[in-house]
């Protein structure tokens, strides 16, 4: 057995023509490791480049950082399903770390392996390898006795570079090291259509322009949420007023939920996205309220109409029940508004004509000490007296 140790772990310059290959490409790499794999990001971060490739590393060990890392706590440490869910999750730290149009890239380990005591299970590691086309699953279990720590974390962190090397878009030439007693199955999986990733819950919001889908991609700074069923010159005035007046791109937020209508499906999706022009950005969300919109996206402008900044403010939206006392708080709805407040939510409101009179912000109730949220779109800036509601009506009659 001893002619399959592996030599000392410190094999820099071994690996060091590798490594300058993935820091001479343009992708950006989010790594995390757990159980195994740290001695790769030592070798990552070891050679001279490290910069343009690593975005970040991180070492979820403990179950708080794992469940910070990934938002909910695995049903199992070193699993597969464990290594996809971290490296769909280290994927979305790298898009969202972008400052250009470089390729993110997720790579994680989960990983157990010898210790400095006993253990009955197999020596597994499991890397898997993200980006925006597919998830590659690298399930390697070792010749469990043959190493030592050191000889088994050699070769998983060999397996992290080897995995790089690939998402990377390089040929590999790295030497895992395996022996007849190891054993490593590869297999690739490619990512559902964004819409489908969306439907299924898999992605938080997609971003359509120009007949082109991203997944989680940028979305504007500015957002006006509706059903547009159907899109009209109300929608798209709205839009442009607001953009003049906040001077920034105003984008398009259909939720595909609904709260008191069943999910919207493919079919559907598609044909309302098929009313937008190229140049127009629609953001599809699963955020059927605007609570949920603002956690999804922090600091963003909606802009809404008057009918609609009333219910921001009325309690029963938010569950509040009527109070016991005379003048009880609606908690819910305030605590929701301070929220929204302090994560930078902002709202554009323009007037409605609402039973022979036009509306606007100064007709909603707004709560003391909110009055910042709210911003109202001047009558003479944007005035349009009409409605999907009422345009549905027309066509059916």
């Amino acid at each position: 057995m001893g002619a399959y140790l592996l030599p000392n772990i410190d094999n820099m310059e071994e690996l060091r023509p590798h490594i300058e290959k993935i820091h001479g490409t343009p992708h950006k790499a989010v790594v995390a490791v757990s159980g195994a794999g740290a001695q790769a990001v030592a070798w990552l971060l070891g050679v001279a480049g490290a910069s343009r490739t690593i975005l970040e590393a991180l070492v979820p060990y403990g179950r708080e950082s794992m469940i910070s890392f990934l938002g909910f706590e695995p049903k199992q440490s070193a699993s597969a399903q464990t290594a996809r869910d971290m490296a769909r999750a280290a994927f979305r730290k790298a898009k969202s770390q972008l400052e250009d149009g470089s390729p993110p890239v997720g790579l994680a380990c989960a990983a157990t392996i010898a210790t400095d005591r006993p253990k009955r299970g197999e020596h597994r590691a499991f890397v898997s390898a993200w980006d925006e086309q597919a998830n590659t699953l690298y399930s390697l279990r070792l010749h469990k006795g043959l190493r030592d720590r050191a000889g088994e974390e050699d070769l998983v962190s060999r397996l992290l570079v080897h995995a790089l090397m690939l998402l990377s878009g390089l040929e590999s030439g790295v030497d895992l090291g395996l022996t007849p007693g190891d054993s490593l199955q590869i297999e690739r999986t490619e990512h559902p259509s964004p819409l489908a990733q969306l439907l299924s819950g898999e992605a938080a919001w997609v971003v359509a322009r120009g007949g082109i889908m991203e997944v989680e991609g940028a979305a504007p700074s500015a957002l006006l949420p509706g059903s547009f069923s159907p899109v009209h010159q109300g929608h798209r005035g709205l839009a442009q007023a607001a953009g003049r007046i906040l001077g920034t791109e105003v984008g398009f937020e259909l939720s595909v939920t609904n709260v008191d209508k069943p999910a919207l499906e493919e079919a559907e999706v598609l044909e309302r996205l098929a009313q937008f022009t190229d140049d127009e950005t629609v953001v599809l969300t699963r955020a059927e309220t605007f609570f949920k919109k603002a956690r999804l996206f922090p600091g963003r402008t909606f802009v809404v109409g008057w009918d609609t900044a009333v219910r921001l403010v009325a309690p029963r939206y938010y569950g509040d029940e009527p109070g016991d006392e005379p003048g009880a708080e609606p908690a819910a709805m305030l605590t929701a508004l301070a929220e929204m407040w302090a994560g930078g939510t902002r709202f554009l409101v323009a007037g409605r004509e609402d039973q022979g009179a036009f509306k606007t912000l100064r007709d909603v109730p707004v709560p003391q000490g909110f009055e910042t949220l709210f911003r109202d779109v001047p009558e003479d800036q944007f005035r349009k007296d009409v409605s999907s509601t009422q345009l549905r009506a027309r066509q059916d009659g």
